[in-house]
């Protein structure tokens, strides 16, 4: 088993710290983990997109064409990585900043206010966890609760933001169970 995932959108949007955080997930329960970022010089503002690899076996090669799921967290992601995705993937469309979908019929749509749902929770900085947690809990690729744990732990040194970013996990997880 390999899955590919593609983490999508603007430098700021928290696209790199998503991946890395299902990354470590994947690594704690076993899985052999590939994480490979990109962003344009620019950073934050311009594009950044980042490939999560997990297998059971060793990953031969960590650049993937055809990603098994996308999540796009803004319109130029979506119209850029949409068709690459393999059919009966999973594309999460942070629907606060893509009033477009894929267009796609053979992969599952899981539409997600990502921005409006983190600024209900306390912080429109929380949608990244939102997207993730709800791209975790439809996917079923890590376990929830590890995937947590991996959340507070980066966290941990900035004590006072974790309860906003539990709360925005389990609205992520919340969202991905109502789709």
């Amino acid at each position: 088993m390999q899955t590919e995932i593609k983490f999508a959108g603007f430098g700021g949007q928290g696209i790199l710290l998503s991946a890395k955080l299902l990354a470590y997930a994947a690594m704690k329960q076993g899985f052999f983990v590939a994480w490979v970022p990109s962003y344009g010089p620019e950073m934050r503002g311009g594009t950044a997109y980042c490939t999560v690899v997990i297998g059971d076996k060793r990953i031969g090669s960590p650049i993937i064409k055809n990603p098994s799921h996308l999540v796009a967290m803004n319109r130029p992601s979506l119209e850029k990585f949409a068709n690459d995705v393999k059919p009966g993937g999973v594309i999460l469309i942070n629907s606060s900043l893509i009033p477009t979908r894929s267009g796609r019929e053979d992969i599952i749509e899981l539409i997600v206010p990502a921005n409006d749902s983190a600024i209900a929770v306390g912080s429109v900085k929380a949608a990244n966890i939102i997207a993730l947690s709800a791209f975790a809990a439809k996917t079923k690729i890590v376990d929830l609760e590890l995937l947590k744990d991996c959340v507070k732990a980066e966290f941990a040194a900035k004590a006072k933001i974790i309860p906003l970013n539990m709360k925005a996990f389990d609205e992520g997880v919340n969202i991905a169970n109502k789709s």
